[in-house]
């Protein structure tokens, strides 16, 4: 009857402490949880106000900005996509963000795997080199980018944009894929190159393929960053044929002070938003997956 009178008490401490330890963890973590949950309901609120009052007429959005719209205006998007010249814009920033992000990854992708993989003298010093990259300020640059650019002949070129994009967005790149490559297991080159491969086929066959959740981890932010950048296409862009998306905004967010059309930029808003929110939805997982795997040492 002891034994068992003891056993009752043992399963009730551990009860108890179990309990206790949950109320301390959720007493800790309530405030985190409860500030991010009220920043995603608000973003949450944000798009979705913007998406609704892009399908609404300018007379309802000031009369009922809280209500659903009575006729959807899908003129809206046609009026910001043919008048604003977005549907240029838009084309414009397809090429030079494809084309930068392609080139990003694949000078990043080689100088990454040597970087975490090869025994030389220098390399960790180059490491920090491309480590320093990253915490250079942009508007430092702009003097002898244009510079640069100019005795090239290729501001107001999409060419040109898209070498200033790779330049300052390779630092970066190569941080993160370091990360990745050095996570991969060394017994895997050891046996491709017991079967002959060379050390491009080893990278090109071996460990390209094991590291595509941090590669597409890479492109993810890199497409996100740029296609959303304003800064630098400004300084270089000036032809608005050849404008990416986020000056064609801006430039129909000033002609709003003119012709009061607010559902024709929301619309442009949205166009904006669609394409980096729709990526994220669709590769969330596997982007967050290559985070996680490129923290793990």
């Amino acid at each position: 009857m002891s034994e068992q009178s003891m056993s009752i008490e043992r399963n009730a401490g551990m009860t108890r402490t179990m309990w206790s330890d949950r109320l301390r963890h959720w007493f800790r973590h309530t405030p985190s949880y409860l500030l991010l949950g009220a920043w995603s309901l608000f973003t949450v609120f944000v798009i979705g106000w913007i998406a609704l009052a892009s399908l609404k007429s300018n007379r309802e959005v000031f009369r009922e900005p809280w209500k659903l719209p009575t006729e959807l205006q899908f003129s809206n998007y046609e009026r910001a996509w043919d008048a604003a010249q977005l549907g240029n814009n838009f084309f414009n920033s397809v090429i030079i963000v494809g084309a930068s992000v392609i080139i990003i990854l694949a000078v990043s992708a080689p100088a990454s795997y040597i970087l975490s993989r090869a025994r030389f003298r220098g390399r960790g010093l180059l490491t920090m080199v491309y480590i320093a990259g990253i915490g250079i300020p942009y508007p430092l640059l702009f003097i002898p980018l244009f510079a640069m650019l100019a005795g090239m002949g290729l501001v107001n070129t999409r060419h040109g944009l898209i070498l200033v994009y790779v330049s300052l967005s390779i630092p970066f790149t190569v941080y993160i894929l370091t990360g990745f490559f050095s996570t991969l297991p060394s017994d895997l080159e050891d046996a491709a190159v017991i079967d002959g491969c060379n050390d491009f086929q080893v990278f090109r066959h071996v460990m390209l393929p094991l590291a595509s959740p941090g590669i597409l981890t890479a492109a993810i932010f890199n497409f996100i960053g740029l296609w959303n950048e304003f800064q630098l296409a400004l300084i270089f862009i000036q032809d608005p044929a050849q404008r990416p998306l986020s000056l064609g905004l801006y430039s129909l967010k000033n002609s709003m002070t003119y012709t009061g059309d607010w559902v024709g930029l929301f619309a442009g808003v949205v166009l904006v938003m669609a394409p980096t929110i729709l990526l994220f939805i669709i590769l969330s997982e596997r982007m967050i997956s290559g985070i996680t795997m490129g923290s793990v040492k």
